[in-house]
């Protein structure tokens, strides 16, 4: 979400070394005016000597965030919006400034939410901060917490009829919850452990711990859950899980520690061990199932609410919401476990990238499959009607191109094609910022 890339292309095929930026970014624009054209975006005096832009990774309500040649994270907007504290990157307004990380280890992936971020280091830490709810605890102990999981019967799990969900209901929420006014929490908060009601944000980026040894390749951020990804291809998840986004088969609201969740399972041992994938409540092998097949998990991705990821054999598997056919299964019920994608189970995908309704991906051959909510026409489909299956975006636009890279906002999305940058669409019709 947000301009999260997954299944970049390399830096050293790109020829640009300017920043540009447009839209609204409270602290970056004179008298939080929206940015009409694109605007180059300077380094700063502090960080420009012998450095230079090497990766946008894109930014969350009120800022944004780029990486340097020599690793560091650059962040800018995040200023004090109409009472509101955007505190995620820092509060440096409209100059891109370094973000503060308690390591010299250089900055490699970087990926922002809603209202929190997560960056991983060369060396295979991870650190998050901002909503705190997105913060895991330091013990990845799997547990969910007590209390906190609904029970769900069969027939309730995939339903959204009796939410009466519409559109028009979720922008009001989006909207409702871009209001609230939010405490921010100092550093010595944070060290004396001082909470009271309400919702807090950290400023402290947090160490995230998966395990002894582990090391952690990428990081996706969704709306309120954030998934890691280890040199080991497999996936954990903490956050927020009522739609079944954390793929742990309920619709448990809040797992406070990095949880292993199963999208590929090891039964047996050495070379004749085979991995099983979680369908539904049921669990078959994959060779059964004529699903993708995998032994690792190679690409991830959040959207607002759902999750998705590719397989070391190119199979795509999403789980989370589905409201709009963003899990592209068919059907407009939330996944609770991760499910392979099965319209697409003859390509092999490559790259991945979830919004907060709908979903695309890349195959092998440079081919875009997008599916999910369209009402801002968000598929490139050339229609504002939804898909809730994988279908081939073949418009002249794309004709002859190969896809290599693909990132999803909110309300639209964008695939690198080539060297040219290729906008599927532009958010139309939307209210003016608050």
């Amino acid at each position: 979400m947000n301009g999260n890339i997954v299944g970049k292309v390399p830096i050293g095929e790109c020829k640009a070394t300017v920043v540009y930026m447009s839209g609204y970014l409270p602290g970056a624009a004179s008298e939080k005016s929206p940015i009409l054209s694109p605007v180059p975006v300077r380094l700063s005096a502090a960080v420009h000597g012998g450095d230079s832009w090497k990766d946008v990774c894109g930014g969350g309500c009120g800022f944004a965030m780029a990486i340097s040649e020599k690793g560091k994270l650059i962040t800018w907007g995040s200023t004090d919006d109409e009472g509101q504290s955007y505190v995620a990157s820092g509060k440096h307004g409209e100059t891109p400034e370094p973000f503060p990380l308690p390591t010299e280890a250089p900055v490699v992936q970087a990926s922002s939410g809603w209202a929190h971020c997560a960056v991983v280091t060369e060396t295979g830490e991870a650190f998050t901060w901002g909503w705190k709810e997105c913060i895991p605890s330091k013990d990845p102990v799997g547990k969910q917490q007590s209390g906190s999981s609904e029970q769900v019967s069969p027939a309730s799990q995939g339903s959204n009829a009796a939410s009466g969900t519409t559109l028009q209901n979720e922008n009001q929420k989006v909207g409702e919850e871009s209001v609230k006014r939010r405490r921010v929490s100092t550093a010595k908060d944070e060290t004396e452990g001082h909470t009271s009601g309400g919702d807090f944000f950290a400023t402290t980026p947090s160490l995230v711990s998966v395990g002894l040894g582990v090391r952690i390749t990428s990081v996706a951020t969704g709306g309120r859950h954030t998934l890691a990804l280890s040199d080991l291809g497999q996936i954990w998840g903490w956050g927020y899980g009522g739609e079944g986004q954390l793929g742990l088969g309920s619709r448990i609201k809040m797992v406070s520690s990095p949880h292993l969740i199963p999208c590929l399972e090891s039964i047996g041992s050495g070379k004749e061990r085979s991995f099983i994938l979680h369908q539904g409540g049921t669990t078959t092998t994959s060779a059964q199932a004529s699903r993708e097949p995998g032994l690792y998990i190679k690409a991830i991705s959040c959207g607002g609410r759902h999750s998705a990821a590719i397989t070391d054999a190119g199979g795509l598997i999403t789980f989370g919401w589905g409201l709009y056919g963003q899990c592209g299964h068919g059907n407009t019920n939330d996944q609770l476990r991760p499910m392979a994608v099965s319209e697409v189970k003859s390509v092999r995908m490559e790259s991945v990238a979830a919004g907060l309704w709908h979903t695309i991906c890349i195959s092998s051959d440079g081919k875009v499959y997008a599916f999910g909510g369209n009402q801002f026409g968000q598929l490139g489909t050339g229609t504002d009607h939804a898909e809730i299956l994988p279908r081939l975006l073949d418009g002249q636009n794309l004709e002859g191109k190969h896809a290599k890279a693909v990132s999803c906002g909110a309300r639209h999305s964008a695939v690198l094609a080539g060297m040219l940058f290729q906008m599927l669409m532009a958010e139309r019709d939307l209210p003016k910022p608050i």
